[in-house]
C-alpha cells in the first residue's frame, strides 16, 4: 500500500461568533490520502468539506488537530510558510471567475507562480513554461494573450488548473471544480483532471457534493456530515455496500436513467428534516434527528469511526455491525 502523502488528525476549525459560542464547521476530522490517490470528500452544503480544504492548504489556521504533509506538521506557522514557499500543495477553487485576476492575461497568470518560486529565470524560459502549462490542459498557445473575461467557464477553470500545475505539486485540492460550469463542459474538465492524475502521478483531494462524479473519478470516498466524517470506503464498496444511514440517504437520492442503475441503488431512505446548525450540534450522533434507525444510544453517545470490513471500510454508527 502506498504511504500517505497527507494525514489529517482530529482537525477542528471553529469560528467564534460571540463569547462561548462558535460555528463548529470542522469538529474532529481524521483521514489520510495515499500517494497517487484520488480521495473524494463528499457532503451536503454546510457539512464542512470546503473548510477542511481551506484549513489543510493553510488558508485557515486550525483550532486544533494536525495536518501532516509528507511527514511534516504543516499546521504549525513556520511549516506552513515553508510549504507555501515550496508550492508542493495547491488548490483549485470552485469559481474560476473569482479566483483568476481579471486584470491579468493568461500569460501573466501563469508566469506569476513561476517567478514567485524561482522556477524560470529568463523571459524565454518563462514563455516556454507558460506554453507548456497550456498544452497540459489542452488549450492553444494563443490563449496566453486572453483575459479571463474573454473565455468560457470551462476554459477559465483549465487555466486555473494550469496555474496549479506550475509549481509541480504532488497534491492538488479541488473544491467543487465543476459545479460552477455548464454541464456541456464539465466532462471535458474532468477528463483533463483524470488524465493529468494518471500521467503526472498526482494525489487529489476532491471536494464535491456529486456522488455520481465520485463513482467515476475517486479511489476512495469519505462522507462528511455536520463537521465530522461518518463513513470512509473504497469506491466500489462504498457504492455496493454502504453502511451508514446517511450514506444510504444520499445514494438513494441519486437520479438514475436505467433499470440496472435502479437495481444497484440502496433501499430508499426518506430524507427527514434539514442539516442542523453547526452552532447548535445535537447531542449524541449528529445524524440522529434525521435518522429512521436511531435508538436511544444514538441520542446519548456520539459514535466514532471504526472498521467494519477488514479495516478498509470505516463507519461512525452505533447500528453498523462489523463483518
Amino acid at each position: 500500500m502506498n504511504q500517505p502523502v497527507l494525514e489529517v488528525r482530529e482537525l477542528k476549525k471553529h469560528f467564534p461568533i460571540r463569547k462561548n459560542v462558535a460555528v463548529r464547521a470542522v469538529d474532529g476530522v481524521s483521514f489520510e490520502l495515499r500517494e497517487g490517490e484520488i480521495l473524494g470528500l463528499v457532503g451536503e452544503s454546510g457539512s464542512g468539506k470546503s473548510t477542511v480544504a481551506y484549513t489543510v492548504v493553510g488558508m485557515y489556521r486550525p483550532t486544533a488537530g494536525q495536518v501532516i504533509f509528507r511527514g511534516e506538521d504543516v499546521s504549525r506557522e513556520a511549516a506552513r510558510r515553508n510549504l507555501g514557499q515550496k508550492g508542493q500543495m495547491q488548490i483549485v477553487f470552485q469559481d474560476p471567475g473569482s479566483s483568476l485576476n481579471p486584470r491579468r492575461t493568461v500569460r501573466q497568470i501563469l508566469r506569476l507562480p513561476l517567478m514567485i518560486h524561482g522556477l524560470a529565470k529568463t523571459e524565454s524560459e518563462k514563455e516556454e513554461k507558460a506554453v507548456d502549462l497550456l498544452r497540459r490542459v489542452e488549450l492553444p498557445e494563443e490563449y496566453l494573450d486572453k483575459y479571463p473575461s474573454g473565455m468560457g467557464g470551462g476554459e477559465r477553470q483549465l487555466v486555473a488548473i494550469a496555474r496549479a500545475l506550475a509549481t509541480s505539486p504532488s497534491l492538488i485540492i479541488f473544491d467543487e471544480p465543476t459545479s460552477a460550469l455548464d454541464v456541456s463542459v464539465q466532462a471535458k474538465v474532468i477528463n483533463r483532471l483524470v488524465e493529468l492524475h494518471r500521467r503526472l502521478n498526482l494525489s487529489y483531494l476532491f471536494i464535491t457534493h456529486d456522488l455520481s462524479l465520485m463513482r467515476n473519478v475517486s479511489s476512495r470516498v469519505a462522507i462528511m456530515y455536520l463537521g465530522v466524517i461518518c463513513e470512509v470506503a473504497e469506491t466500489k464498496a462504498f457504492f455496493t455496500a454502504p453502511r451508514h444511514p446517511y450514506t444510504h440517504m444520499l445514494l438513494s437520492s441519486i437520479p438514475v436513467v436505467s433499470d440496472l442503475e435502479e437495481e444497484l441503488k440502496p433501499r430508499k431512505v426518506p430524507s427527514v428534516g434539514e442539516i442542523p446548525s453547526p452552532v447548535n450540534i445535537p447531542r449524541g450522533c449528529r445524524f440522529h434527528p434525521r435518522c429512521p434507525e436511531a435508538v436511544q444510544q444514538c441520542r446519548e453517545a456520539e459514535p466514532q469511526l471504526r472498521p467494519v470490513a477488514g479495516g478498509t471500510h470505516l463507519v461512525a454508527c452505533h447500528r453498523a455491525l462489523p463483518d
